[in-house]
């Protein structure tokens, strides 16, 4: 098992695309903890992932919730091998405002939610985080391409991204690797979230097809019953996660000279 022994904390890993990582890491062998605010989605996770991960209550933009979740894990398991930092995404009213609707309130949500909460998470980690180990980001194919009614949310994922640049360099002396992936489209329970109508997101969904058709996965992967998180499998695990496709894997290692 590539993970046997190893120590991770993945947050948002009580749905979507983090359980799908949390369900992988379990299969690999690793035991850690998995964080999110619904405790109904928590409980159910615990169940399919066993006593070998925590399933802890936490606010990713809440600083004294990180360090409980960190320090909760570490008096468990000791030193952290590997963080996903996965908790995000467009939820809500106003997530998709434009430019030309958007207020203060969604702006700050939004960057709270997938921006400040990626800075602070890492910052509350780093105490519990082994030399050598591995931190993984997770941006989305929204900061790479446009979206109109995504502007604030993609704005905040290329934010990720230049974060992991920064990290890489900042975490050197430490030989901590720093890697971002910048997921495609993925059907998950963040769907009923938007904001959206029933029938908006039957709508959204329906335009999987064209938006992934030029993608090796010619159809987004889904959670749940009768879905699949096979292409987790590839985003995280071969090659020190790696990411294939339209899911782009962006690694920022600084080599010492």
């Amino acid at each position: 098992m590539k993970l046997a022994g190893k120590v991770a904390v993945i947050t948002g890993g009580n749905s979507g695309i983090g359980l799908g990582i949390a369900q992988v890491f379990k299969e690999e062998g690793a035991r850690g903890a998995i964080v999110g605010r619904n405790l109904e989605t928590l409980a159910a996770a615990a169940q399919q992932l066993g006593d070998n991960f925590l399933a802890l209550q936490g606010d990713v933009t809440q600083l004294a919730d990180l360090e409980r979740v960190f320090q909760a894990t570490a008096d468990k398991f000791g030193k952290l091998d590997v963080l996903i930092v996965n908790a995000g995404g467009a939820i809500g009213a106003g997530m998709s405002a434009t430019v030309e609707s958007a207020t203060e309130d969604d702006f700050q949500r939004a960057i709270d939610l997938n921006l400040k909460s990626v800075l602070f998470t890492v910052q509350k980690a780093l105490p519990h985080l082994r030399d050598g180990a591995s931190v993984v980001l997770v941006a989305s194919n929204s900061a790479h391409r446009a979206f109109a009614g995504l502007t604030i949310y993609s704005a905040a994922k290329a934010g990720v991204i230049s974060f992991a640049r920064s990290f890489s360099q900042t975490l050197l002396p430490r030989r901590i690797r720093v890697n971002v992936l910048s997921p495609g489209t993925v059907d998950t329970p963040a769907f009923d979230k938007f904001g959206l109508s029933a029938a908006a997101v039957v709508d959204v969904k329906a335009g999987f097809a064209n938006y992934e058709s030029a993608a090796p996965y010619r159809r987004a992967p889904r959670d749940g019953p009768g879905g699949s998180f096979s292409s987790i499998r590839r985003l995280v695990l071969p090659s020190g996660y790696g990411g294939t496709g339209r899911r782009r894997r962006h690694q920022f290692v600084s080599k010492a000279t």
